[in-house]
């Protein structure tokens, strides 16, 4: 296969918008899928890469929430074919220990993998008049009509179902559903709150009611987010900026705390509050990324006395290739209702949808080619 011209949605400066512009996309490798772009996910990790928060090296070609077409297999590719349907989603190396027990997210390549910017001989993918532009972003930097895609990061999907609907369920809704449905695993009948219903939040709402969750509460500073989630599932909701969390939450559970919280924010003060929320031996759960270096405290006398227990969740603990398609079979039913977080942009249009999701107004916006 030659080299071909793209069309793609370009970090060039740490912090500044993204330009559109014609790339060339090289020789497919072997052990990659050629796959023409449906649409895309724009992501919160996009937003602090381009932002230089992470290390992803500039220029870059990024986007990690990929939905498209199968155009073309290199010779090693085994488990999709031309003309699938498939959502793209994080890579991994499949070779560590951690992806040998089946615990993909925790790979001990990741950084490597998702965020290198180019092929493990140090290649890339992309260039823009023979100077290299970084590609692979998650196995994938599907803010391009077409991509050399990892064979790690594809997953099949069903040909019935809207690949611009799907786009988002690679990164940020595998994440909030899967923090529920795979790591935390919450008992039937018991309570859980989110902290920030954004896309990840929204997902572990959703997902909380498919577990049989019978408290499910809200916390976020904008009531037009908080009334969507009672939509979605949430039996409850709390908005931070006028009311006191940890109080709102104990009244909620009577006093004895909540069994599981999780937060999205990475927002030091809002964890605190999460802890202080939790019932005796709850659980809390970050899945929001922070800015290197970001610490929290916890106070040690009454935490101590609760046994309580506080982890970081990755990707929603998910084997993406198992765990996306069980998401879109809940959707088919149902009971999975996220495309209510859907608003659609042109690829023009792409730091509209940045800002939009920036600012709230989007919870979650997808590029359309």
């Amino acid at each position: 296969m030659t080299t071909t011209t793209v069309t793609a949605a370009v970090a060039r400066n740490t912090g500044d918008p993204l330009t559109i512009e014609e790339l060339q996309l090289d020789t497919l490798r072997p052990d990659e899928v050629r796959v023409r772009m449906a649409a895309t996910g724009v992501c919160h990790t996009d937003a602090i890469v381009r932002d230089g928060i992470y290390p992803t090296p500039l220029p870059a070609v990024l986007g990690h929430e990929g939905a498209g077409v199968v155009e073309a297999i290199g010779d090693e590719i085994t488990t999709v074919e031309v003309g699938d349907h498939v959502v793209l989603s994080a890579a991994y190396c499949g070779h560590c220990r951690q992806c040998r027990s089946g615990r993909m997210a925790y790979c001990e390549h990741l950084f490597e993998e998702d965020f290198g910017g180019h092929r493990h001989d140090g290649s890339t993918a992309l260039s823009s008049d023979g100077t290299p532009i970084s590609s692979h972003f998650f196995g994938q930097s599907s803010f391009a009509t077409y991509a050399n895609v990892v064979e790690t990061s594809v997953v099949k999907v069903d040909r019935d179902a809207p690949l611009a609907t799907l786009a988002p369920l690679g990164c940020g809704l595998q994440t909030g559903a899967g923090a529920v449905l795979n790591d935390l695993r919450p008992e039937p009948g018991t309570s859980l709150v989110v902290f920030g219903t954004g896309a990840v939040g929204s997902a572990a709402i959703m997902a909380a009611r498919v577990a049989g969750c019978t408290t499910i509460v809200a916390v976020d500073l904008h009531d037009s987010r908080l009334e969507l989630a009672t939509r979605i599932g949430a039996t409850h909701t709390v908005n931070a900026g006028t009311s006191d969390v940890v109080d709102e939450l104990k009244k909620i559970t009577n006093g004895d705390g909540v069994n599981y919280a999780i937060d999205t924010t990475a927002v030091p003060a809002v964890l605190r509050q999460a802890a202080e929320s939790l019932s005796i031996r709850g659980t809390l759960a970050l899945v929001g990324a922070a800015a290197p270096g970001t610490e929290v405290n916890f106070e040690i006398g009454a935490s101590l006395v609760k046994g309580w227990t506080f982890k970081t969740i990755i990707q929603g603990s998910s084997v993406p290739q198992v765990f996306i398609p069980r998401l879109v079979e809940l959707w088919k039913q149902g009971r999975f209702p996220f495309d209510t977080l859907i608003r659609t942009y042109s690829l023009d249009d792409i730091n509209t949808a940045f800002a939009d999701s920036a600012d709230g107004s989007t919870i979650k916006p997808v590029v359309v080619f």
